[in-house]
C-alpha cells in the first residue's frame, strides 16, 4: 500500500523510490518538463526542485556550504531567540533520539544550522554531508530539504529520500516545522528530524509540529514572566575572516545584535590586542602594524579613534589592551583546532584573515592560521575524512592546492567520479603551470 504523501500537502500516492530517483535524474538532466515532474512528485517537491535548479544548486554538491552569518556560529547560538527553548527541544526530541538513528537539528530563519544533536552514529554520518552547526541548509544553499524548504514555504513538511535535490542527501529522510515569534509572528527558524525512512511518517510530523508549538508557548511564557528580556551581557565579537568588511559585533540589553564596521587599521589593532592580552606599547604596535617607520603619534591617534568606535570601557592604555574579554572568529578557529575539531574549524573559516592588511604581524598570523588548518585537513584525510579535504579544495585557497588535489586523488574510499574529478583538476593545474 502506498504511503500518504504528507510532504505535498495533500493525500497522494508517493512514487516508489526507484521511480522517484528516475524522475529526479530526468529533471536534473533537463529531459522532462515541469508538468511531468509535478504529476510525478507533487507540486511542493517539484516547485522546490525548480527553485533549487534556478538558484544554481549543484545536485552533486558534497553538502551544504558554510553560512555567511553576521558572526561565528557560537556567537549566533548565544544570542539567537530560540536558545532559551533549547531545553524544551532536547526534552521532547533529542533525549529519545540518542539511540534511535535520528538527528535533531535547529536552524535559524536563514537556514543556518544552530544545533545538531541526537544519535552519535547518525550525527557522524550526517557530518559527511556537512549537516553540522554553521552550515547553510536553506533551500538556496542546499536545494530541496526539509528544514530549508519548510523555511522557504513557512510550513511543516516532510522530504523523503530522492525528493532531496542534492544526491548526497538522498539516503536520508527528514521532517521539519517552522517556529515563529509568539508576539510578532516573525519566522525564527525551524526544527528538523533527519534519519531513515521512519522519520517521514505521519506520527513524526505530528511530533515535530507539537514540539514547534511547545517552543512557541515556552517563549511566550518566558516573555510574560519577564525572563530573558534582559539577558546577561554578551562578550563583544570581532569578525575578521573572509571577504566581508571587518566588524565589531555587540549585543544590547534586549539581545539584538549591532555590528560596527571597522577600518582596516582598526581591525589590525583589535586582532593584535586579542592575541596579546598582556597589552602592547605604542612603539610595539607601530612595529607590528607597519614594516615601515610608523610613528607613535599616528598609533595614538588611531587608538583614540578606535576608542570612540568600540567604547572607552573596552580599551585601556599604558599599555594598550582590551579591558574585557571578547570573542573572535579567528579565535574560534584556533580554539577548534586546539580541541582537535577540524570539521568545526573548517565550518568557522570563511576565508583568510584581513587580506588587505599591510601589517607584517597580521600577514604572519594569516599564514599561520591558513597553514595550520590546511595541515589539519590533510591529516584528517589520511584518517578517512576526504569530505573535509574536498571542502578545503573547493575554497578559493584550496583551488590551486596541487598537493591537496593529489592527496584527494589518492584517498581511499573515493568514488570513481570524485577520483576522476581530482585527476581532471590536477591536469588543469599542470596545464596552467606549463
Amino acid at each position: 500500500m502506498a504511503t500518504p504523501n504528507t510532504s505535498h500537502g495533500r493525500q497522494t500516492s508517493r512514487p516508489s523510490p526507484s521511480r522517484l530517483r528516475a524522475v529526479h535524474e530526468l529533471f536534473v538532466a533537463g529531459e522532462v518538463d515541469a508538468s511531468f515532474v509535478t504529476s510525478s512528485v507533487g507540486p511542493v517537491v517539484a516547485q522546490s526542485w525548480q527553485r533549487s535548479l534556478a538558484g544554481g544548486v549543484d545536485p552533486d554538491l558534497d553538502g551544504a556550504r558554510a553560512a555567511a552569518a553576521v558572526a561565528a556560529i557560537e556567537r549566533l547560538r548565544e544570542t539567537h531567540p530560540l536558545a532559551p527553548a533549547l531545553p524544551v527541544i532536547r526534552r521532547l526530541l533529542v533525549d529519545d533520539a540518542l539511540d534511535s538513528g535520528v538527528v535533531v537539528a535547529v536552524s535559524a530563519a536563514d537556514g543556518t544550522l544552530l544545533w545538531v544533536e541526537g544519535d552519535p552514529t547518525a550525527c557522524r554520518k550526517a557530518e559527511a554531508m556537512n549537516f553540522v552547526p554553521g552550515a547553510d541548509w536553506s533551500e538556496r544553499g542546499a536545494g530541496t530539504n526539509a528544514p530549508g524548504t519548510a523555511l522557504a514555504l513557512d510550513r511543516e513538511l516532510q522530504i523523503r529520500g530522492s525528493e532531496h535535490f542534492s544526491r548526497v542527501v538522498q539516503p536520508w529522510s527528514c521532517t521539519a516545522a517552522p517556529v515563529h515569534d509568539p508576539t510578532t509572528g516573525a519566522l525564527l527558524g525551524a526544527i528538523d528530524l533527519t534519519g531513515g525512512s521512519q522519520v517521514a511518517s505521519a506520527q513524526t510530523l505530528a511530533l515535530v509540529r507539537a514540539t514547534a508549538v511547545a517552543v512557541e508557548n515556552h517563549l511566550a511564557l518566558l516573555r510574560v514572566a519577564g525572563i530573558g528580556e534582559q539577558p546577561a551581557t554578551r562578550k563583544p565579537h570581532l569578525v575578521v575572516l573572509g571577504g566581508g568588511r571587518p566588524r565589531w559585533v555587540t549585543t544590547d540589553d534586549y539581545g539584538h545584535l549591532h555590528a560596527a564596521h571597522l577600518t582596516g587599521r582598526h581591525a589590525d589593532i583589535l586582532v593584535l590586542l586579542s592575541r596579546h592580552p598582556e597589552g602592547l606599547s605604542a612603539d610595539h604596535l607601530a612595529v607590528l602594524l607597519d614594516e615601515k617607520d610608523l610613528d607613535v603619534v599616528t598609533v595614538r591617534a588611531e587608538m583614540s579613534r578606535l576608542r570612540k568606535v568600540i567604547g572607552p570601557q573596552n580599551l585601556g592604555s599604558r599599555p594598550y589592551r582590551l579591558l574585557a574579554p571578547i570573542t573572535s572568529d579567528i579565535g574560534e578557529v584556533f580554539d577548534a583546532l586546539d580541541a582537535g575539531d577540524v570539521a568545526g574549524a573548517l565550518n568557522r573559516y570563511p576565508g583568510p584573515l584581513l587580506t588587505q592588511s599591510v601589517s607584517p604581524a597580521i600577514a604572519r598570523l594569516r599564514t599561520q592560521l591558513s597553514a595550520t588548518l590546511r595541515a589539519a585537513v590533510l591529516a584528517e584525510n589520511t584518517h578517512g575524512r576526504p569530505d573535509l579535504l574536498r571542502r578545503w579544495l573547493e575554497s578559493p585557497e584550496g583551488r590551486d592546492d596541487r598537493e591537496g588535489w593529489q592527496a584527494l586523488r589518492d584517498s581511499a574510499g573515493l568514488t570513481a567520479v570524485a577520483r576522476a574529478r581530482a585527476r581532471g583538476h590536477l591536469a588543469g593545474l599542470d596545464f596552467e603551470l606549463g
